[in-house]
C-alpha cells in the first residue's frame, strides 16, 4: 500500500511540476498589449515564427511599442501598429527573414507582420485582423493571435476608407509587455 500511495504521490508531482514548466513557458510566449479600453492578450507562436517572435520580445523588452499609435485601421480588416513614425513608413531598422507557413490561415484574432514588397522587409510593424483574409495566406508571416480582449481591439478607432485605412488622432498602445515579464 505505501508503494503504491508513494507511486501516486510522484506521479502527481510530476504532472504539477510539468504544469509550472508549461506556464512558465506560456507566459514567455505571451504578451498583454494594454489600450485605453483594456487589456489584449497576444499568444505568440515560436513554433511557426521563431525569428519573428524573438525580434518582438526584443522589441517589447526595449518598450519600443509603448504609446505607438494604431496608424492604419481598416474596419472589417485589420489594425495596424508598430511603427515609430506613425505614418505606415517606420520601423525599428531590422529586417526580418519571411516565416510564411502554408498551414496557418489570417482570420479574425491573427497577428501577422507588416512589411513591403520585399517578403524579407518586415521589421517592427504589426497587424491584428478583424476579419478572415485569405489573399494574405502564405504571403505574410504570422506570429501570434489574439486569446483575450478582441472586444477591445474592436474598439480601436478606425480610419479613412478614401485614406487606405490612414487614421486621423489614433489611438495608442499604452504598454505592451511580455507575461513573464509582469510581476
Amino acid at each position: 500500500m505505501r508503494r503504491l500511495l508513494g507511486t501516486a504521490v510522484l506521479a502527481l508531482f510530476t504532472i504539477f511540476a510539468m504544469t509550472d514548466k508549461a506556464s512558465a513557458a506560456d507566459l514567455e510566449n505571451t504578451l498583454y498589449m494594454q489600450l485605453e479600453d483594456g487589456r489584449v492578450v497576444i499568444e505568440m507562436r515560436p513554433d511557426i515564427a521563431p525569428k519573428h517572435v524573438a525580434r518582438i520580445k526584443e522589441l517589447v523588452r526595449q518598450k519600443f511599442y509603448d504609446g505607438l499609435t494604431f496608424h492604419r485601421v481598416i474596419d472589417g480588416f485589420m489594425a495596424q501598429t508598430g511603427d515609430p513614425d506613425g505614418n505606415g513608413t517606420g520601423g525599428s531598422g531590422q529586417n526580418i527573414p519571411a516565416e510564411f507557413t502554408k498551414f496557418e490561415r489570417f482570420y479574425r484574432g491573427t497577428v501577422g507582420m507588416a512589411r513591403a514588397q520585399n517578403p524579407n522587409s518586415a521589421d517592427s510593424q504589426f497587424f491584428i485582423m478583424y476579419a478572415p483574409s485569405e489573399w494574405l495566406d502564405g504571403k505574410y508571416t504570422i506570429w501570434g493571435e489574439v486569446i483575450d480582449g478582441m472586444e477591445y481591439v474592436d474598439a480601436i478607432k478606425k480610419g479613412d476608407d478614401s485614406q487606405n485605412g490612414l487614421v486621423q488622432d489614433p489611438d495608442k498602445i499604452i504598454t505592451l509587455r511580455v507575461a513573464a515579464d509582469v510581476q
